[in-house]
């Protein structure tokens, strides 16, 4: 498992897609950790999953069912155990790391996408009962999503933003960011301590254009939109809007790639972890994405190669008459019934 040290050296951090029981109790998130993971991400998709084949869930299933609880507190019961665990075995990273590493998210739930107020609600309630300085309570990123984190940022919450899918819902994120964090600093509270990452989807976008664009361009926009993304935040970082807030030990909001599971066989299956590594950003890789990076992948720091290249991409896409913000409004919709089909199925068994 050299290479994730050696990704770790170039200053990219790899969380682990997955999360179940097994993969807590059998002490295996613990070896992995201590091999170069770095954090954890959840969805209703991996809880869904892991409740269907993890055999570990069936008594404590089998219980809840005969207290007077809905579908959803037993869904909730379950994977907020699951979370604390996680979050008890990632803490010593957490604390070595000085705040910056051993992350573990939990959604909210994905019907409250359209809402601000109860989805600030929703967050603020999760934090209280996960009760663990390095859980993430992950929010979509639609326009009342990205409301709801300049409260929960002002609140010192750590928030995982989810499904982005262009630059712009990019830039809303961290305009978002930083309001709640002068929110914060005008109550004179800390803000050393809050992490928000904002999670942008990769593969999705490749296949919703492969089949419109020309061989030339296939395989190639989702990396494209990285590298620029990528070198628009560095600027924004380093502009004075905000490195007055650094300076008062605000930590910026930090890209993290989703959807890194090759979905084209025709493509690498490391393609997106590979062409991505950039330092201050952070890769969060399915089980067996991870395991073909860990086989066969090789680090080196990519994201700044072949910057010009990836505009001239774009350029070319866009002189085809493809709207990527368009694509991003409807790629971020189903994303979005996408979770909210699977927490209606998980709750189902639960019912």
């Amino acid at each position: 498992m050299a290479v994730l040290a050696q990704v770790n050296t170039l200053g990219q951090q790899i969380w682990l897609d997955n999360l179940s029981r097994n993969l807590i109790q059998s002490g295996e998130l613990a070896h992995m950790l201590e091999a170069g993971i770095s954090g954890v991400t959840s969805n209703p998709a991996i809880f869904q999953k892991a409740f269907a084949s993890d055999t570990l869930y069936q008594n404590d299933i089998n219980q809840l069912k005969q207290q007077p609880l809905s579908p959803k507190q037993r869904y909730e019961q379950l994977a907020v155990a699951d979370v604390q665990a996680a979050c008890d075995v990632c803490l010593p990273l957490y604390e070595r790391s000085q705040g910056k590493a051993g992350f573990v998210s939990l959604e909210v739930a994905p019907d409250l996408a359209d809402d601000a107020q109860a989805t600030v609600t929703e967050a603020q309630r999760l934090w209280e009962v996960l009760n663990r300085p390095n859980v993430m309570i992950k929010v979509p990123a639609t326009d009342s999503g990205i409301q709801a984190l300049t409260t929960l940022v002002a609140q010192g919450i750590n928030v995982n933003l989810t499904l982005l899918f262009s630059k712009t819902q990019l830039s809303k994120a961290w305009k978002a960011h930083t309001a709640g964090i002068r929110q914060r600093l005008a109550q004179n509270l800390p803000v050393n301590r809050i992490q928000v990452v904002a999670s942008f989807f990769l593969s999705r976008i490749d296949s919703a254009l492969d089949i419109t664009l020309p061989e030339s361009l296939q395989g190639k926009t989702a990396i494209a939109l990285a590298k620029t993304a990528y070198a628009e935040w560095q600027e924004f970082i380093q502009s004075r809007e905000f490195t007055d807030l650094a300076a008062q030990q605000a930590a910026p909001l930090r890209l993290l790639w989703a959807s890194t599971g090759t979905k084209n066989p025709a493509y690498s299956d490391v393609c997106y972890v590979e062409n991505i590594i950039g330092a201050d950003t952070i890769n969060t890789v399915p089980t067996n994405t991870l395991n073909a990076f860990i086989d066969h992948g090789h680090a080196d720091t990519t994201l700044t190669q072949d910057v010009q290249q990836a505009k001239n991409i774009l350029i070319e896409i866009q002189k085809l008459g493809i709207n990527l913000e368009s694509l991003a409004v409807r790629l971020q919709q189903e994303g979005l019934q996408q979770f909210v089909d699977a927490f209606d199925a998980l709750l189902q068994p639960l019912a």
